[in-house]
């Protein structure tokens, strides 16, 4: 039964629209009706700006990484890589926002800090790199998420967390199918700096 309330809470703190909650309330804005459409940290900078975009970035990365520290607190019967995915399912398919929500790397990346802070360490070092030479958040998310599931291949890791890192990766490359059919067209949106930024968002 505890198990069971842990994994409710998470999805719960997953399911928080940070940026449908900040757009509305200080912008007048649904955010889900702007930009891309996605109620994710990238649409919220563009959208929103600076200021709206990294507060939904840290609510986004709270929200996972609260439910998972305090899961491994409790001392579990279960894995707290269970308490990551309820997170992830929560944002992705959020009761409070009609279960339309975001494509989940900031809430995986706070989960992750929480679970295993090494793999977050090599995977946002992966994120900026790639970041950088592309200036696509979308393939800079992909590309990190990958390598990290193929470092758990490599490593002494369980297979509960290998299938569960395989799990997530394609999920993440399933929610980003748009955008991976608009970097093949050569159409992605980028951000305005490093090498691939041609000056256009």
């Amino acid at each position: 039964m505890k198990t069971i309330v842990y994994l409710l809470l998470a999805y719960l703190s997953g399911s928080i629209p940070s940026a449908v909650w900040i757009g509305k309330l200080f912008f007048h804005k649904d955010l889900r009706n702007y930009g891309s459409g996605n109620m994710g940290t990238t649409n919220a900078f563009r959208v929103l700006g600076k200021k709206a975009g990294f507060s939904v970035l840290v609510c986004d990365v709270l929200k996972g990484f609260l439910p998972v520290l305090i899961a491994k607190q409790a001392n579990l019967p279960i894995d707290s890589i269970w308490i990551v995915l309820a997170a992830v399912l929560g944002h992705v398919y959020p009761i409070f926002a009609q279960f339309r929500g975001g494509k989940a790397m900031a809430t995986v990346a706070g989960a992750m800090l929480a679970y295993n802070p090494l793999l977050l360490g090599i995977g946002l070092a992966v994120f900026l790199s790639v970041l950088f030479i592309s200036s696509m958040v979308s393939l800079a998310s992909m590309t990190c998420v990958g390598v990290v599931m193929l470092l758990t291949y490599f490593t002494a890791c369980s297979f509960l967390l290998r299938f569960s890192i395989t799990a997530l990766f394609a999920f993440i490359v399933w929610r980003h199918r748009s955008n991976i059919g608009r970097i093949i067209r050569g159409s992605e949106s980028k951000v305005p700096f490093g090498l691939g930024h041609k000056g256009k968002k």
